[in-house]
């Protein structure tokens, strides 16, 4: 990172810091700036990118970052999904939160009432639906609109919480597609379920 001379006079002026070369330089702050040049004028030479920050804001400095290091994924932004049940509480971590309780429930199927939602019988299940399916087509089509906008703004991990009663069934299986399709969009994410052994 770099900035003009008068800039960062300005700025140590502004924020009444010493210069790091104070103790060792003499002749006041701009002979301070010119020793720290000449000090880091190899590394400069060196790098794989220099970016002047004379005229930029905070906020677009990380936009700049976020662009440069997060090359090759769709929008830089961690995106973690997480599954939960609504008894237990609400995450609070969470951004996003989507309430699947509206899904025929498996836990009322003797033979799926002890999986989860990460059991293929389970999600068959909640998938057979065929609002289930429609749901997943609308949310996906929201989160690939909003996604990117978060990115721009600056937002580097997003959680998005699904929740069903108990989180075990429904969430766990909603969450897990919602995961993966993410993934396939390009998006980097991780996955997590909160309440699965409770």
């Amino acid at each position: 990172l770099d900035a003009s001379d008068d800039e960062l006079l300005r700025r140590y002026k502004e924020t009444r810091r010493r210069h790091p070369m104070a103790d060792t330089v003499e002749g006041g702050l701009a002979a301070q700036i010119a020793a720290e040049r000449a000090a880091m004028s190899e590394a400069k030479k060196r790098a794989d990118y220099v970016i002047d920050t004379t005229h930029l804001s905070v906020s677009s400095l990380r936009k700049r970052l976020t662009a440069i290091f997060s090359a090759g994924l769709s929008g830089g932004m961690l995106v973690t999904v997480m599954s939960f049940g609504f008894k237990h509480g609400l995450p609070m971590e969470s951004d996003l939160v989507f309430d699947v309780r509206f899904l025929p429930n498996p836990y009322y199927i003797p033979e799926l009432k002890h999986g989860t939602g990460l059991d293929a019988a389970v999600r068959d299940y909640v998938f057979s639906f065929p609002q289930t399916g429609e749901f997943m087509e609308r949310l996906e089509k929201l989160l690939l609109y909003l996604l990117p906008l978060y990115n721009e703004e600056g937002k580097t991990v997003l959680v998005i919480a699904v929740g069903c009663t108990g989180g075990h069934h429904r969430s766990v299986a909603v969450a897990h597609q919602l995961a993966q399709d993410l993934t396939a969009a390009g998006f980097a994410v991780t996955e997590s379920h909160r309440d699965i052994s409770r």
